[in-house]
C-alpha cells in the first residue's frame, strides 16, 4: 500500500491510494469501475499474483481512498493521473485492465501517452467507444433522458441510488447473479466516493467521445463483456469496440451481467490471464 501525489496544485496535491502486489512479473495495472474503487478487484488480484503477474489497483480521485478534490474527473485528467501511477512506479511493458468507466482511461492513455510503456490492453465490461446517444452517434446506448434520469437519481439521494445501481450492476434480466453480500460489498464501496466526484465522473464517462482514440491502441487487445449487461450494453459498447480495433479479440461471456469480474470471476480470470500469456 502507498500513496502517489498524481496532482502537484497551488494549494493541494490529489494523493491517489495504490496497492501493489511487487514482484519481478510483468505488470499488471487494474483501473475501476465508476462508483467504486481498486478493492472491487478483490477476485482478480490473487488469481493474477498466483499466474506470475505483479499486480497493481488504485483508487481513482474522488473515489475509495484517494483524495477527493472538487475537479479534475474529465478523462484527460483521469489519464494523467493513470500516467502519474505507472511513472510512480516506473512501470513498464504494462498491461492495462480497464473496467467500464476505466476502459476510458486505458483508450485515452493511447493519445495522450503512446504505448511506449504499454504491452497490451484489455477492455472489459468498457464504455468505449461512446455511450451518450446522439445523432451523430445513434447506437450510443446511453439516451440523455436515461444520462439526465441517472444524473437527478444521484443528485436527490445517492444512498437510494446506489442501492439501485448496484443492484442492477450484478442483474441478468432484473434477476440477481451474485449474493446478497458481494453486493453489498460493493454497495459499501460506492459510498465511499465523493458525490462531487461521483457526479462528475459520471458526466464525463456518460459524453467523452473515444472513437479516435481506439485507432490508437496498437499493442494486442481483449474486450471481454457480459451478454446480459443491463449498465453498459454489449451491443453499443464492447462489440464496437472489438469492430474497431483490427485483430483484437473478443470474449463475451454468456449470462454475465455489468459485474461479470464478480458474477463469473472464474471465466473471467481465466479468459485475462491466458491474453496476457500471448
Amino acid at each position: 500500500m502507498t500513496e502517489i501525489t498524481a496532482h502537484h496544485g497551488l494549494l493541494n496535491d490529489t494523493k491517489l491510494h495504490v496497492d501493489d502486489t511487487g514482484g519481478s512479473g510483468r505488470p499488471v495495472v487494474l483501473i475501476h469501475g465508476w462508483p467504486l474503487s481498486g478493492e472491487s478487484w478483490k477476485y482478480q488480484v490473487g488469481a493474477l499474483e498466483a499466474a506470475g503477474y505483479r499486480v497493481v489497483t488504485y483508487d481513482r480521485r474522488g473515489f475509495g481512498r484517494s483524495d477527493k478534490p472538487l475537479t479534475g474527473y474529465d478523462y484527460n485528467t483521469l489519464t494523467d493521473d493513470l500516467q502519474a501511477v505507472l511513472e510512480a512506479l516506473d512501470l513498464r511493458d504494462v498491461t492495462l485492465v480497464g473496467f467500464s468507466m476505466g476502459g476510458g482511461e486505458a483508450a485515452r492513455y493511447f493519445t495522450k501517452f503512446g504505448a511506449e510503456r504499454i504491452h497490451s490492453v484489455v477492455f472489459a465490461s468498457a464504455v468505449p467507444p461512446y455511450l451518450l446517444q446522439t445523432p451523430g452517434n445513434p447506437d450510443g446506448p446511453l439516451t440523455a433522458a436515461l444520462a439526465a434520469k441517472m444524473t437527478a437519481g444521484l443528485t436527490a439521494n445517492q444512498e437510494s441510488f446506489y442501492e439501485d445501481f448496484t443492484t442492477q450492476f450484478f442483474s441478468v434480466d432484473e434477476k440477481l447473479v451474485v449474493t446478497e453480500e458481494q453486493r453489498q460489498e460493493a454497495l459499501a464501496l460506492a459510498l465511499q466516493s465523493s458525490k462531487v466526484a461521483a457526479l462528475e465522473a459520471m458526466a464525463s464517462f456518460a459524453s467523452t467521445d473515444f472513437r479516435d482514440d481506439l485507432p490508437n491502441v496498437t499493442v494486442p487487445a481483449l474486450v471481454i463483456h457480459g451478454d446480459g449487461d443491463a449498465t453498459v450494453p454489449f451491443e453499443g459498447s464492447g462489440e464496437r469496440t472489438h469492430a474497431a480495433l483490427v485483430n483484437s479479440e473478443l470474449h463475451v461471456v454468456a449470462g454475465g451481467p455489468h459485474g461479470v469480474n464478480v458474477s463469473h470471476a472464474d471465466e473471467w480470470n481465466r479468459v485475462v490471464i491466458d491474453f496476457l500469456a500471448k
